[in-house]
């Protein structure tokens, strides 16, 4: 508390964890529920559907976190936030942790007062645009109008790239990407800049998908991973591990389907990851099995993958970069022994 009150003399408080923060483990655990951020709507990532059920890699990793800590994947409440609105949500401790397609940049991670735990997609900004337009490349957009969502990096990306290619842009901003396409699909801009990813999921918002298209060049890297706050090393711990968690099991070879047959494994690394040896989950301060827990509710991390934004959904993106180390990829968990 005395670190606190100095840090108000200074301003720095949003470096510092206030005492409700400090163990949200612990807070968690009492009151039997995670509060999750998402988004307010990216295909893929955090949407609901038609029978207002969230679903989505990053609701995934929502899931995961309350099956590590709770054993119990429904043991959540979703709370979307815009871009603008996440990371005051995550500071203020209205969420316990942010899943919500958010890029990993230096301020972020350095002023915040949060931490990203790790990257659950390796994502970069690209444009959409109406195949009418007749252009094949981003350089052929000078004096373009641009369709942004607000409180993003994409505006920063987008500034760097026009300069550097010595072109000009206008654009109009939004607080949602359901606004965002809107506007694109009212006239208003000729183009949408975002991730990659969320431009494929925004694709299926119109009403002829097929009348638009991704332009090739990809302009940013957009780690996007899930967020906490700084200060609360214990909780950090949970998180990040539950990422390596859904990576380590994809490696494996344990799926949901076969993880119960897997806890008669003699693979050391597999009894190490399901808790049936050593000490991964009494120092994350969970039960043994609380890997187990999160591969039998959500899976690992290629089955939602594949679900949600891969080969089995209407997304049909490409593993690309998000396959694992050993497959050409950049997913890799650390050791769990």
């Amino acid at each position: 508390m005395k670190l606190t009150k100095i840090a108000l003399l200074f301003g720095l408080t949003a470096l510092v964890p206030t005492f409700a923060s400090a163990d949200t483990l612990a807070q968690v655990l009492k009151k039997g529920t995670l509060n999750c951020g998402v988004s307010t709507g990216i295909p893929g990532f955090s949407a609901t559907d038609s029978k207002g059920v969230w679903k989505g890699i990053d609701v995934d990793f929502c899931r995961a976190v309350a099956s590590a800590v709770l054993g119990d994947a429904s043991k959540i409440k979703y709370i979307p936030l815009t871009a603008k609105e996440r990371f005051t949500a995550l500071q203020s401790g209205e969420i316990d942790v942010l899943s919500r397609a958010s890029t990993w940049t230096a301020t972020r991670d350095t002023s915040l007062g949060l931490n990203f735990a790790g990257v659950n997609y390796y994502d970069g900004q690209g444009f959409l645009v109406n195949k009418s337009l007749g252009i094949n490349s981003a350089k052929e957009l000078d004096g373009a109008t641009f369709c942004i969502q607000a409180g993003t990096t994409t505006e920063l990306n987008l500034t760097d790239y026009f300069k550097a290619n010595n072109m000009e842009y206008k654009s109009v901003t939004y607080d949602t990407s359901g606004q965002t396409i809107d506007g694109f699909k009212k006239g208003r801009c000729d183009a949408v800049t975002s991730d990659a990813s969320q431009l494929y999921g925004l694709r299926l918002k119109m009403k002829d998908p097929s009348s638009v298209k991704v332009l090739p060049e990809i302009i940013s890297k957009e780690p996007l991973g899930p967020v906490v706050r700084q200060g609360d090393d214990v909780w950090f711990n949970v998180v990040r591990w539950t990422l390596f968690a859904l990576l380590e099991a994809e490696e494996l070879g344990v799926s949901s389907m076969n993880v119960d047959k897997m806890l008669k494994s003699d693979n050391p690394s597999v009894k190490r990851l399901l808790g049936t040896s050593g000490k991964a989950g009494e120092n994350l301060g969970l039960k043994s099995d609380w890997a187990y827990q999160i591969v039998k509710n959500v899976g690992n991390y290629g089955e939602s993958f594949d679900k949600h934004v891969g080969k089995d959904s209407p997304l049909n993106i490409d593993r690309g970069l998000n396959n694992l180390w050993n497959k050409g990829g950049l997913m890799y968990s650390m050791p769990v022994r």
